[in-house]
């Protein structure tokens, strides 16, 4: 099982790969260079939807909602297992 820094296991998210010699092997979103945790976190820290698809133009808005869910679902479950 492979986590970030935050303790999220981005590889369980079908929107995520992880490339050797990519982003240095990082979980990145599919396609992309874009890390999962850029996204999350701006949002977290109050970027809206409509912003964070301005500065990730490549991503769609239901696939921005798709990282948040799934990173507060991940959230969720480690507070409460």
């Amino acid at each position: 099982m492979t986590h970030t820094d935050t303790g999220i296991d981005w590889l369980a998210c079908e929107l995520i790969e992880q490339v050797p010699g990519k982003v240095s092997g990082r979980p990145i979103v599919r396609g992309t260079r874009i890390l999962p945790d850029a996204i999350v976190d701006s949002y977290d820290l109050g970027e809206t939807i409509e912003e964070l698809r301005e500065g990730f133009p490549s991503l769609s808005v239901a696939q921005i909602r798709q990282l948040i869910e799934f990173a507060h679902t991940q959230r969720r479950q480690q507070l409460n297992p």
